[in-house]
């Protein structure tokens, strides 16, 4: 073991989206960039290369551009309607941008893009990154907290301290420990990018199957895919060449894009919903360390910066437990509305339970109720206020 170090306020366990964004902002609103320490197991080169697409709220966009991290060094699409359905039924609803006055509903970028955007920032703050290393174990005290650390690179560890600690790495469904609350939804996520013979530019798709939901996600003269579908059938998508996966996909969806021509290679992941709101008296989950969602409604890295940008602006006034107390109060409200939305969507319009029959009624009636349309399309934007 190496020397033990006191050097920190508040240190991320965790340098995603979430865990760089927190810091950032720390910096921004007052604390010292040699007080606030990120840790993460991977390097920012091998974080940046990762392809996965994320969907930002319009939210999400003015947190960042209060970071200092918008626009981003890759442009990314901004969606400007969202035509919602239920395959084989009457009715849908379509929420556009010109209903609220705004450039975009919200944008779709590359992870890696994002992740590299917000390295930037943290780099010209001064802000102090340990990585690839891993947090082998947290000891609270009384006044503190001591991280275990080890350099994966070369295998040696030492001692950290800091005032508060925050959990900022979620990880796969999968993968996780259980937490309070914990749903496992029997539904793989099917990822990739795909071309269709008729884009529609900038119009974002959410169509409920009797396996699940299907999104369409533009990003330029592309779509993102997130096609939630039972395991075993999954498992047939990921065995099919491309020509027979693409007519697949085109059964599913219909032909609103035309004709799908193309599709990268892709991936798959277990759902599932898995969250806590509670704390220690020192340590602190949010985004994905806190609340793991089923990707319906995009809502998972939204609420997580939702979370960040609450968090900050208590620490910069003091790193202390009753600033995490506050935290927890203060974003209870926003964490269980999303959290409860996104579950109930999940069970309710993913499978062909009865309540699916309401479905297309309840399209139709929200899209022909203006204010109706107006709550979801803030509820999605700015989550609960």
């Amino acid at each position: 073991m190496t020397d033990f170090q006191n050097n920190s306020d508040v240190a991320i366990c965790g340098a995603g989206p979430a865990g760089m964004a927190l810091a950032a902002l720390l910096a921004k609103r007052g604390v010292p960039a040699a007080r606030i320490t990120l840790v993460d197991a991977k390097s920012l080169a091998q974080a940046s290369k990762d392809p996965r697409s994320i969907a930002l709220s319009y939210g999400s966009r003015q947190i960042l551009e209060e970071i200092g991290a918008w626009p981003m060094p890759v442009a990314a699409t901004a969606i400007h309607q969202i035509h919602v359905s239920r395959r084989g039924q009457f009715g849908r609803s379509l929420i556009d941008r010109d209903e609220h006055n705004l450039p975009a509903l919200g944008y779709v970028t590359r992870y890696g893009d994002l992740v590299t955007a917000l390295g930037a920032v943290c780099e010209r703050a001064g802000i102090a990154t340990l990585r690839p290393a891993r947090v082998e174990a947290l000891d609270e005290l009384a006044d503190s907290v001591v991280l275990t650390v080890t350099d994966t690179a070369s295998g040696a560890a030492k001692s950290l301290s800091a005032s508060i600690v925050v959990q900022a790495e979620g990880g796969l469904f999968n993968d996780q420990e259980s937490r309070s609350q914990r749903r496992d939804y029997r539904q793989t996520a099917i990822i990739a990018q795909v071309r269709s013979s008729r884009p529609i530019a900038h119009r974002a798709f959410e169509r409920f199957t009797e396996q699940g939901p299907l999104a369409l996600l533009p990003q330029g003269d592309e779509y993102s895919l997130v096609w939630c579908v039972r395991p075993e059938f999954a498992a047939v998508l990921q065995a099919l060449d491309d020509k027979a996966f693409l007519a697949a996909l085109g059964a599913a969806f219909g032909e609103r894009v035309g004709r799908f021509t193309h599709a990268s290679p892709r991936l798959a992941f277990p759902l599932g919903l898995n969250a806590d709101p509670r704390a220690t008296a020192r340590t602190v989950a949010i985004g994905n360390a806190a609340q793991t969602l089923h990707p319906v409604a995009g809502q998972g890295l939204n609420l997580g910066l939702r979370d960040v940008t609450v968090l900050a602006r208590l620490l910069a006034q003091g790193a202390t437990p009753a600033m995490l107390a506050q935290f927890t109060a203060l974003r209870r409200q926003d964490r269980s509305t999303t959290v409860r939305l996104t579950d109930t969507m999940a069970r309710v319009f993913a499978n062909d339970s009865p309540a699916q029959a309401l479905l297309g009624l309840s399209l139709a009636a929200i899209d022909m109720a203006g204010p109706a349309r107006g709550v979801l399309a803030e509820l999605m934007m700015y989550g609960r206020r």
